[in-house]
């Protein structure tokens, strides 16, 4: 079972992103557990200090070392000490790489993930360097705190467990599984405001849909995301699908 805490000071943000939907059913069936910790206790003032200043001046307050590290190996501390079972330690950071669907279905198959969520203006830079296995981004832009980004990298991981999707099939054509945007999907009714879904789906044959579903995730890519499409290891067959 996949074990993903969150050092956070507000876990009542991260774990209400987290327990729903395909993830809550996850953890109902022992596919992963969700933990948190919040550095403020760990705090030793009477005012549960954890944040300070920052050294050299500027707006805003940083994240204390010394509570948000305690905070890391409290989490750590939680694994049964099994032989080859290892943490992993993740920043949400917009400053590190893009996170991409590859990173995910890496991160499934780790033990234990661990993400530490910045605030305010961030963490002291000593606590990253000494815990980060890696700095992950969503995008180029900011976020008020690594909750969301966390939740968003957790559901993403979480989807890829086994057992987690009821119809696993269906991970094979999720974007980006091959380096692709997805198709369009369409349901009942056939027309609706004088839009018709298109005839090759409702055609029964399985073949004709297959190639359409792959057309356009080939077209998609090419005009939405022509980075990754230049990326994609197209086949013969994809070229001529295209012409």
């Amino acid at each position: 079972m996949l074990r993903i805490d969150f050092v956070t000071l507000f876990p009542e943000t991260v774990l209400s992103a987290v327990r729903f939907s395909i993830l809550k059913r996850a953890e109902e069936n022992s596919l992963v557990a969700f933990g948190t910790a919040n550095p403020r206790d760990f705090a030793t003032d009477r005012h549960r200090t954890v944040d300070d200043e920052p050294y050299g001046g500027g707006p805003g307050m940083v994240m204390k070392a010394e509570t948000t590290a305690a905070a890391i190996e409290a989490v750590v501390s939680r694994q049964p000490p099994v032989a080859g079972r290892q943490s992993f330690i993740i920043f949400p950071d917009p400053a590190g790489e893009l996170f991409r669907q590859a990173d995910a279905a890496e991160l499934s198959r780790k033990d234990h993930l661990v993400f530490v969520c910045g605030h305010y203006e961030g963490i002291d830079e000593r606590v990253v360097e000494k815990y980060a296995d890696r700095r992950y981004s969503l995008g180029d832009y900011v976020l008020s705190g690594g909750e969301l980004a966390a939740a968003v990298m957790a559901d993403a991981v979480v989807r890829l467990l086994p057992g987690a999707v009821g119809a696993p099939e269906s991970l094979e054509e999720d974007a980006f599984a091959d380096g692709l945007l997805t198709y369009p999907q369409y349901t009942r009714p056939e027309v609706w405001e004088g839009r018709r879904a298109p005839e090759v789906l409702l055609s029964g044959d399985h073949a004709r849909v297959a190639d359409w579903r792959r057309r356009q995730r080939l077209l998609a890519t090419r005009e939405r995301r022509p980075d990754l499409f230049a990326r994609a290891d197209l086949s013969t067959g994809d070229l001529d699908l295209l012409k």
